[in-house]
């Protein structure tokens, strides 16, 4: 199960990801949703999400903010916002997408399907590479 928080201050773009993500998903969890720079801090520091999917402006602050805030970014982050300007930099907070408002389930589903995607080929990838180095010749060790 992926844990996503979700922080917006529009209660009603709240709602319409909730429900999409209840209704069409089956791997995803809200643990908790956000509405303002302080409580998203919070939210992350101690939910610790897989993923984040968050607006851009906040009644007290930026997206932004809350990322300059975090001692390291260990979540998937997805912007979802009705401002297209903010797209580069999104890019370079490394987000995982950049969806527009108002929010198209189709989108959201095929963001969440590639992530549960690009998690499987990670999880793939480091299972190889341990059984490549744990059958290499140059080791004599035993491994688990």
């Amino acid at each position: 199960m992926y844990r996503v928080v979700i922080i917006d201050d529009e209660s009603g773009a709240r709602k319409v990801i909730s429900a999409i993500i209840k209704n069409y998903t089956k791997n995803f969890i809200i643990v908790t949703e956000a509405d303002s720079v302080v409580s998203g801090i919070s939210a992350i520091k101690e939910y610790n999400p897989d993923i984040v999917m968050l607006d851009i402006n906040l009644q007290d602050g930026t997206g932004f903010d809350i990322l300059k805030q975090l001692p390291e970014i260990n979540f998937k982050l997805i912007f979802i916002t009705a401002y297209n300007e903010f797209a580069i930099k999104a890019i370079k907070y490394s987000a995982f997408d950049y969806i527009l408002k108002p929010v198209d389930a189709d989108e959201l589903i095929q963001t969440l399907n590639n992530i549960e995607k690009e998690t499987d080929n990670n999880l793939t990838n480091r299972q190889l590479k341990t059984l490549f180095e744990n059958i290499s010749e140059k080791s004599n060790k035993k491994k688990k």
